[in-house]
């Protein structure tokens, strides 16, 4: 029997590796979290709310700030991943995506001669500033088996020549959703707005630059939406620190919560008007035929081109007039084409189950 080690440590780790995990024998894999998202309502809680095992192995990281803390993190995963690699000895590592976690799970596995299988190779943003990239590319360009959600991560993968075998599967998101869509309806989440517009952002280089930041909130002000707006802890942080705070409070059209889990937040997407978002997550979950609801992406730049390019999404960048004017625009009127999900039909982490058996 395939011994597997599975690797994850944020909330977008869980719920796309979520599908994989259920169809497994428990006997298969060991289950790890590496604590990357220590707050529990951006990890573990989701865990829980999609009714996986608990973790089998649980790290607490040591909490740190300032400008070396993410070298010092991904170290010490690194450096703890080893160990537990080492004593396992699994057939395969599996990580899933572009964070810290990855990177960390991958080198470690590298280095104890461990293969490593990538959920959601190949995306591409091409803006070097964002840390996602650096993370993705040295994952893609380590492992040995690259599942990736569509033919144009397939193709940059293929550009890059990267020496790992390279499949095209879809995304385990949409699977996700598959299986999880009548637990969503029983949501209890309710506000007093019926036309709400959904807006999240949490992405370092949006929220962690002044001037970006200040730009986004005052188009947000500026626009004639009303938002629910389930603010990330590190976001939160950044609207005291750079004063925005008490203004987003006292508007009349932002009303802040705090996060919510998996199932809330499907419900959010499915009765919102539309998205405004950094997320590349939210991009994706979208285009669900269970979701089917446009996305203003806040971003220069996206790693998601599938569902801008056949309309699911428009890139806005992150100046404040063209934010407020297009916000304005989708509340006259929103449209997304009929057209089927470019990330899958539900089907993905089948295939990457019967991919890793036959190859280990």
């Amino acid at each position: 029997m395939v011994k597997l080690a599975i690797v994850m440590g944020t909330r977008p780790e869980i719920i796309k590796l979520s599908p994989i995990i259920k169809k497994l024998r428990r006997s298969e894999y060991t289950e790890i979290f590496t604590g990357q998202h220590y707050d529990y309502e951006l990890g573990l809680r989701f865990i829980e709310d999609l009714r996986l095992p608990k973790p089998d192995i649980k790290m607490k990281l040591k909490l740190l700030h300032g400008p070396t803390a993410k070298s010092i993190q991904v170290a010490e995963m690194i450096q703890r991943l080893g160990r537990v690699f080492s004593q396992l000895r699994p057939d395969t590592v599996i990580v899933q995506g572009d964070t810290d976690t990855v990177l960390a799970g991958s080198i470690a596995s590298l280095k104890n001669k461990i293969p490593i299988c990538h959920v959601e190779s190949g995306l591409r943003s091409f803006d070097w500033r964002m840390p996602e990239e650096h993370n993705r590319i040295v994952a893609d360009h380590i492992s040995e088996l690259l599942f990736a959600p569509t033919t144009l991560a397939k193709k940059n993968l293929t550009d890059e020549s990267v020496h790992g075998q390279i499949f095209v599967t879809g995304n385990t998101i949409i699977d996700a959703i598959e299986e999880n869509a009548k637990l969503a309806e029983k949501s209890t989440i309710s506000f007093d707005e019926d036309d709400f517009v959904l807006v999240t952002l949490h992405r370092t280089e949006n929220i962690d630059n002044q001037d970006i930041f200040r730009g986004i909130i005052k188009a947000l002000l500026e626009s004639k939406a009303k938002f629910i707006f389930p603010i990330h802890p590190h976001t939160v942080k950044n609207l005291r620190l750079f004063g925005l705070y008490d203004k987003v409070v006292r508007s009349k059209n932002i009303t802040l919560i705090k996060t919510v889990g998996y199932f809330d937040m499907l419900s959010l997407m499915k009765r919102s008007q539309f998205i405004l978002t950094d997320s590349g997550g939210l991009q994706e979950e979208a285009t669900s035929p269970r979701i089917r609801k446009k996305v203003l992406v806040v971003r220069n730049t996206t790693d998601r081109p599938e569902a801008v390019k056949l309309g699911f999404s428009e890139l806005l960048g992150t100046k404040p007039n063209n934010i407020t004017n297009a916000i304005n625009k989708n509340l006259k009127y929103s449209s997304i084409p009929s057209r089927k999900s470019p990330y899958g039909k539900g089907n993905s982490s089948k295939l990457i189950i019967d991919l890793i058996h036959k190859y280990f």
